[in-house]
């Protein structure tokens, strides 16, 4: 099984992508700097230009998405 398709991976690292917030509200970066430190265990250095999972991005970034605009559409 791929890690795209294990939801409670994607769960957990959407979650983790939130920890960045603090740094700049960018789900892309911050999805990828999470998925970045799950594959490679440490947050990437400033030129680090070392292969991730694309699709597990692509997935843990499609789940921020879907969940920022679910708690969107129950805020209004």
């Amino acid at each position: 099984m791929s890690s795209a398709a294990n939801p409670e991976l994607i769960a957990a690292l959407v979650q983790a992508s939130y920890a960045f917030d603090g740094t700049g509200a960018d789900p892309e970066r911050n999805c990828w700097l999470a998925v970045h430190r799950h594959h490679h265990g440490v947050l990437p250095s400033e030129y680090d230009i070392r292969e991730i999972d694309e699709d597990l991005y692509l997935a843990v970034l499609a789940a921020r998405k879907a969940e920022t605009a679910g708690s969107l559409q129950a805020s209004i």
